[in-house]
């Protein structure tokens, strides 16, 4: 009798994960950081959001560090922080209450930014997992975001696990809390809302020679204050838009008289542009030399769409991300 009671114990639970101090903490999630940075801004479409919520990320998973077991984790370290990621943008949404009813253009979604490539090529390509591979593709482009604004926070979280990150349907129900058929009724609806809205992205993996000819054709244009030559570059239809603003401007017939006046007895200034890459799309950051004043200042970030060997789209932005670029705010021009 006493070796059948002993038989029937229950096991000893395992032991606790070991402590951890906050600079081990801090190094082994570190590198982490931009994955999860390029997550949360995927989510909420805001760079400066995202800088907040992964540090809301790391707020929560220090906390919640007892709750992870290395040994008998099941995703991994990554895995568990873009779940607590994931949860953290869904609460963030959920009380900012940001969503777009339709997706036009970038001018209805005013909290949209770019994301410079320079940051986007930290990623540890190595690894080579989907999380890395899905910020060279056309998930992160600029007309991606917007249009993944319109649909609600859960059907967006479903489609970046599932489409972008290539989680299975199991793995995102347990990461937003909801059964399998919740998650798989989540893709389904988001699916259906981005095939009704979506248009060619035309986004490249890697830079194409019409994309780096084009844009060097536009900071050369810009430079010059030729609007002819703006204009040649520019698709019939193309669009220009500056968030946070409202404007959208559709056509070259709109466009190119705003060329011709901004360019003309009314222009403001001297223009230096600087090359540079956004969302994995061609973009210039552009200097505006005032009358009367002796510096190029930072002034804009335009970032662009090109389709077929033209400018397809425009979307302009303000210089508050300059630093992201790694550019100066002052240009030093050689006389």
């Amino acid at each position: 009798m006493k070796e059948t009671a002993i038989l029937l114990m229950p096991p000893e639970p395992p032991p606790p994960p070991p402590p951890i101090d906050q600079r081990a903490f801090a190094s082994l999630v570190g590198q982490h950081r931009r994955a999860l940075h390029v997550h949360c801004y995927r989510m909420v479409g805001s760079f400066s959001d995202a800088d907040d919520l992964v540090q809301d990320t790391m707020l929560r998973a220090w906390r919640a560090w007892d709750s992870y077991d290395p040994a008998t984790a099941e995703l991994g370290l990554r895995r568990w922080l873009y779940r607590i990621a994931t949860n953290a943008c869904l609460d963030f949404l959920k009380s900012a209450s940001r969503r777009v009813t339709q997706s036009r253009s970038c001018s209805e979604v005013p909290w949209l930014s770019p994301y410079p490539d320079v940051l986007l090529d930290e990623l540890p390509a190595a690894d080579g997992g989907p999380d890395v591979e899905a910020a060279r593709k056309e998930t992160i482009a600029l007309g991606y975001l917007a249009l993944i604004q319109m649909l609600p926070a859960q059907q967006r979280a479903v489609l970046v696990l599932r489409e972008v990150l290539g989680w299975s349907a199991a793995e995102t129900a347990a990461a937003l809390g909801v059964s399998v058929a919740a998650a798989n009724s989540s893709l389904q609806r988001a699916r259906e809302t981005i095939g009704q809205h979506a248009d060619p992205l035309a986004t490249a993996a890697e830079p194409s020679a019409d994309e780096r000819a084009v844009l060097a054709a536009f900071i050369d244009a810009h430079q010059r204050g030729d609007a002819a030559a703006s204009v040649a570059m520019m698709s019939k239809d193309i669009r220009i838009t500056m968030p946070p603003h409202p404007m959208c401007y559709d056509g070259i017939d709109q466009i190119a008289p705003l060329l011709a006046k901004a360019f003309g007895d009314e222009a403001m200034g001297e223009w230096r542009l600087v090359p540079a890459w956004a969302n994995r799309q061609p973009a210039a950051v552009s200097y505006l030399r005032r009358p009367g004043d002796r510096e190029f200042r930072a002034f804009k970030i335009d970032v662009l769409r090109v389709a077929a060997g033209l400018i397809a789209e425009i979307t302009t932005f303000d210089a508050s991300l300059i630093d992201a670029f790694g550019c100066p705010k002052i240009l030093e021009v050689t006389p």
